[in-house]
C-alpha cells in the first residue's frame, strides 16, 4: 500500500501519538508498504528526512503559546490537497487531526481518498484546565468535523467510543494501542536504581508522563507523607518548576527513554495517574506489562485498563481522599501489592504492536475496498479553515 501518516506531532516531540506513529511505521516498513509522513517543521529545523524506511515531509509551523516544543502547522487546505495528489496514496492516516489533521480530513475528502482518523487526544477537554473553557464547544465542533469526514474513525478505548458516538459521530470502531512486553518487563526491575532514588529503602510510588497542566500531577500532592513511600516523577514538560515547588518531597528525574524508561517504571512499586483526560494512557499499560499495580482516575482509557481489586484500583475524578486511600490500601499490605502485579502483568500479555498493528492495516484494507463515505450534511457551523 501507499499511506500517507498526517501527523500532529512527530519526532523530535516523543509523547503517545509519535510513540504510536513510530510503532506503525515498524510494521509498515516490515511489510513493504510506501509510507509519506507530513508533519509541523521542528523548532531548530534539525530533523531526520526518512523514519523506518519513511519520507518525512515537513511543513512550516510555530511554536503553541507555553509549550516550545509543541508546534503548529500553518497554511491551508490546498497546500495539503496538492502534497497528497502529488502524492497519490491508498489511504490517508490521520494521527490525532486536530489543525493539520483538520486540512488533510477535507483534502483527502477532495480528492476521493480514503481516511482512517485516530481520536487519541481529548483536545476540547483541555480548554478548562488552560483556563479557556469557552473555547471547548468550538473545539468540539472542530472535531466533529474532522471525523464526519473521515472514511472511518478508530478509537483506543470504550470511553472514547461512547464519547464520539454521542457527540453524532458515524463509522466510529475501536483501536487500541499495543505495548512493548518484552522492553516493559518485570525483569527490568534494578536495586541500585531504586536506591538512587529511595536510599532509605521506601517503596517507591511512580508517575510517568508530560508535566502539564492536563496531566494534574499536582493531585499527587495528596500523597504527601504516606509512611516509607517515595514519590518519583518522571517525565517532563512546562509544569516541572511549578510542581517541583508543590511536591517538594519528590523526586524529578525529568525525561526518561528507552532501557532508562523500562528500568525505571518496573523500579516501582506502584503506579499512579491522576489526569482525567486519557483516552487511553499508553503508560499504564507500560506500567501493567513491568508488573507494577495501578491506581488511576476512573475516567476515560484507564476504564478499560484497570480492573478494580484485581490490577488495581479507579477512583472518582477529583476525589484525592480516595486516591490516598487507595495508595494506602496497597504500599501497606505487600502481599495484596504482589497479587495486584502479578494480574496486571497477565492481563497485557496478549497485546502487543504486531497484533494491533496487523488490526490497523486490516482497517486500511477495508477503507480502501469501499466507496469513501462522505459526510451527510457537511460541515458543522463554526468549524474554521
Amino acid at each position: 500500500m501507499r499511506i500517507a501518516i498526517v501527523a500532529e506531532s512527530f519526532l523530535p516531540l516523543m509523547n503517545g501519538v509519535t510513540h504510536s506513529i513510530l510503532r506503525v511505521l515498524e510494521h509498515l516498513e516490515n511489510r513493504g508498504d510506501d509510507v509519506l509522513v507530513i508533519a509541523p517543521s521542528t523548532l531548530d529545523g534539525e530533523a531526520p528526512g526518512r523514519v523506518r524506511g519513511a519520507e518525512v515531509l515537513r511543513l512550516p509551523a510555530v511554536p503553541l503559546a507555553g509549550y516550545a516544543n509543541v508546534r503548529v502547522a500553518m497554511g491551508g487546505v490546498y497546500r495539503v490537497k496538492r502534497i497528497l495528489a502529488d502524492y497519490a496514496p491508498d489511504v490517508v492516516h490521520l494521527a490525532s487531526p486536530f489543525v493539520l489533521g483538520w486540512r488533510a480530513a477535507q483534502a483527502a475528502h477532495q480528492l476521493g481518498i480514503p481516511s482512517v482518523a485516530i481520536y487519541q487526544t481529548e483536545v476540547p477537554s483541555y480548554a478548562a484546565r488552560y483556563g479557556v473553557p469557552f473555547l471547548e464547544n468550538w473545539a468540539w465542533n472542530r472535531v466533529e468535523n474532522i471525523h464526519l469526514l473521515a472514511t472511518r474513525t478508530l478509537v483506543p478505548s470504550t470511553f472514547a467510543l461512547n464519547q464520539l458516538r454521542g457527540r453524532g459521530i458515524p463509522r466510529v470502531q475501536m483501536w487500541r494501542r499495543g505495548v512493548d512486553a518484552a522492553r516493559f518487563s518485570p525483569d527490568k526491575r534494578d536495586g541500585g536504581w531504586r536506591a538512587s532514588v529511595a536510599p532509605g529503602g521506601q517503596r517507591i510510588i511512580g508517575y510517568v508522563g508530560r508535566l502539564a497542566v492536563e496531566k494534574q500531577v499536582e493531585d499527587l500532592a495528596a500523597l504527601a507523607g504516606i509512611p516509607n513511600t517515595r514519590l518519583v516523577v518522571v517525565g517532563d514538560g512546562p509544569q516541572r518548576a511549578a510542581l517541583e515547588e508543590a511536591l517538594p518531597d519528590t523526586v524529578f528525574t525529568g525525561f526518561l527513554g528507552g532501557e532508562e524508561l523500562a528500568r525505571a517504571v518496573a523500579s516501582f512499586d506502584l503506579f499512579v495517574h491522576p489526569g482525567e483526560f486519557e483516552t487511553f494512557c499508553q503508560t499504564i499499560q507500560e506500567a501493567m506489562a513491568s508488573g507494577v499495580p495501578v491506581v488511576a482516575t476512573g475516567r476515560g482509557g484507564p476504564l478499560d485498563l484497570v480492573e478494580n481489586s484485581r490490577t488495581g484500583w479507579l477512583y472518582e475524578p477529583g476525589d484525592l481522599s480516595g486516591l490516598r486511600s487507595h495508595v494506602l490500601d496497597l504500599m501497606g499490605d505487600d502481599a495484596k501489592r504482589r497479587a495486584f502485579a502479578a494480574a496486571a502483568h497477565a492481563s497485557v500479555q496478549d497485546r502487543t504492536w504486531p497484533v494491533l498493528c496487523g488490526e490497523l492495516v486490516r482497517h486500511y484494507e477495508q477503507v480502501i475496498a469501499a466507496e469513501p463515505a462522505k459526510a451527510s450534511t457537511g460541515f458543522r457551523a463554526g468549524a474554521a479553515q
